[in-house]
């Protein structure tokens, strides 16, 4: 078994997963996943069909997380729209205080502090499977777009460019 499963982070995932979705397998890449584009040629998919977990923040500092396909860009307009404020994108050290992810590895769910709300780009749907980080970006898990939207409590929106 590889070392990157032992990892506390990718630990905290797999949990989740096994509790909630039991039959789902966590994959690790011989190749790094840290952008959409390595993720989806490590696993021989599309690029559409990668997640892409960002975090931005308003300006009460209130952070949001938005599920990307990893051929798309997000939109800061539709995003600052509907949650009616402005937004910038989460520098690193913020992404990994407010996920306890570093980017990269940064999974949909079990955040060291819950996002506001989570936002769902609604191409993400054109993909049988989907492919999100497991906590590590040398490890990444497939799951259902309805799974995803379920365990993530996440809005589906019209959130890319």
């Amino acid at each position: 078994m590889s070392i990157l499963l032992q990892k506390r982070s990718v630990l905290k995932v797999k949990d989740f997963l096994k509790e909630n979705l039991p039959e789902t397998e966590l994959i690790v890449l011989e190749n790094t996943a840290r952008s959409a584009k390595d993720a989806a040629n490590a696993l021989g998919e599309n690029v559409g069909a990668i997640v892409k977990s960002l975090s931005f923040k308003d300006s009460k500092n209130n952070f949001y997380l938005c599920l990307v396909s990893g051929d798309k860009y997000l939109s800061n307009k539709k995003l600052s729209n509907l949650i009616k404020d402005n937004v910038v994108k989460a520098n690193a050290d913020e992404v990994k205080e407010q996920t306890g992810f570093s980017i990269g590895g940064v999974s949909p769910f079990v955040h060291l502090n819950s996002p506001k709300k989570t936002f769902i780009d609604n191409n993400l749907n054109k993909y049988e499977t989907i492919y999100a980080a497991a906590g590590h970006p040398h490890v990444v898990f497939g799951i259902k777009f309805k799974d995803i939207v379920e365990l993530s409590e996440g809005n589906i929106e019209d959130i890319a460019e």
